[in-house]
This record gives structure tokens, sequence and C-alpha cells, in this order.
């Protein structure tokens, strides 16, 4: 148990130091979202219309509704730059070195994406602290009760992160791999817009986004956001988290690797 909390520490002080020493990484985290969130919703305003579902007592402003979806923006960005420094450190033999610890396989995995997931909380709560300056807070309460919620979303997409480094080899494919995960993941999704809105346009659409895990994880930290609960976002959030990791283990597997090499 000493030694597995010491490899955990060690890899948490690793990312920590790592995010530290790229503070450009810190800013693009925070202009993504801070460009939906003051310039695109601007547009939006008097385009989309709202109205009032669960868990909004009463009608709200566009940029309030977007608020829970741009946080799972930065948690789902984080996630995949997680699994890019992972793929980067296999190209230069880091990786190697750590997953040749004697501790579980597992347990390693584990402390790469509780690092990566606490600086994800660390940046979305810097998000709300900006747009609380420009007039979008929301009840003292609801920063403290979405913290359970991030956790989980950002293990979630951290998760799904360290299975998708698992099968990507080489660097530059990265890309291309991220084109066809976090848009589709992002757009298709509660995020931007409600479901009943895409079930106006298109009852497929609104089905491929009720489908879609990260509609889910939105819904837990939108919810919670409002001290409200929504146990189906929690139980598919959950499973989902379960089912990426079990891919992140199956994927990191060395047993898998000497198959595959025979």
């Amino acid at each position: 148990m000493k030694a597995a909390l010491i490899a955990l520490r060690a890899v948490v002080a690793r990312e920590a130091l790592r995010f530290i020493h790229q503070r450009e990484r810190f800013v693009a985290a925070l202009v993504r979202p801070l460009v939906w969130l003051l310039v695109f919703a601007a547009g939006f305003r008097a385009a989309l219309g709202l109205s009032i579902t669960p868990p909004y007592q009463t009608y709200i402003t566009y940029e309030t509704y977007i608020v829970p979806g741009l946080l799972g923006m930065i948690l789902l960005f984080n996630g995949m730059q997680s699994s890019l420094s992972l793929v980067y450190d296999r190209e230069m033999g880091s990786m190697k070195v750590l997953l040749t610890a004697p501790l579980p396989r597992w347990w390693l995995l584990m402390s790469k994406l509780l690092g990566s997931t606490a600086i994800s909380i660390l940046q979305c709560y810097a998000f709300l602290a900006i747009a609380a300056l420009f007039g979008i807070d929301f009840a003292p309460w609801g920063y403290l009760a979405i913290l359970p919620a991030l956790v989980l979303a950002g293990l979630m997409l951290g998760a799904l992160g360290l299975a998708l480094s698992s099968f990507i080899k080489q660097l530059e494919n990265f890309a291309g791999v991220m084109n066809f995960v976090i848009f589709p993941m992002f757009f298709l999704s509660s995020a931007l817009y409600p479901l009943w809105k895409m079930a106006e346009s298109s009852r497929l659409l609104h089905d491929i986004c009720a489908a879609n895990p990260f509609t889910h994880a939105v819904e837990l930290i939108r919810f919670a956001l409002y001290l409200d609960f929504n146990p189906l976002a929690l139980l598919w959030t959950l499973l989902a988290t379960l089912a990426f990791g079990a891919l992140a283990l199956w994927g990191y597997d060395p047993a898998r690797g000497m198959k595959r090499a025979r």
C-alpha cells in the first residue's frame, strides 16, 4: 500500500508539473469555452428559445444554459490532451518505464487518470470564476455540489482518452482520431442545445444525442449545479466510465501485445 501511494503521488505530481510548465495549455483550455460563452452565445441568444425544463425553474439565458456543456468541453479536451501525452511518452520511452513498475497496471493507469482529472477540475473552476466576472454565476452551494459530478465526468472522459491512446501507435495519427471522437461527441450532445430542440429537427438526431455518454455527463453536471439529482445521468456516466476503463486496461494489457507480436 505504501508503494502504491508513493506511485500515485509521483504520477499526479508529474502531471501537475507538466501542467505548470505548459502555461499555454491552461490558456488554450479556457479560450475555447470562453469563445463559445462570450461570442457564439451572444449570436445564438435571440435564435434559440429555451423552455422551462428540469433542472430550471424559470427561463434562463442561453449563456447560462451552455455553461455545463462548456465545463464538459474542458473535461473532454483535457482528457484527449492527456491521452496525447501518453502517446508522446510511449514514443519517448518514459511510458515503458512507468508500466514496468512493480505495481498493478490498473493502479498505474488509475494514477494517471486521477492526475489528469484533478487538473481538469482546476480548469473548470477557473472557467466558472471568469464566467462569474461576466455576470454568469450560480448559487454558492452549486459550485460545491458539482465537484462529484466533475470528478465522475472527468474520469469517464479521461478513461476514454486512455482507451484511445492504447490503440494509437503514432503521434501523427492522433489528430485525425481526435477529430473523429471529440467533435461528434461534443456536438451530438446536449452541451449546446437541449434534447427537445434536437427532437424538433430530427428524431434520429435526438436518439443519437440521448445515447451519447457525453450528454449524460453534461446533464449530471447541469443538475448538480442547481442542487438537483439526475439518477439516469449518474447511471449512464458510471457505466460509461467502467466500460472505457475496462477497454483501457485491455488495450494496455501486455499479454495482448505479445499475442499480436506472434
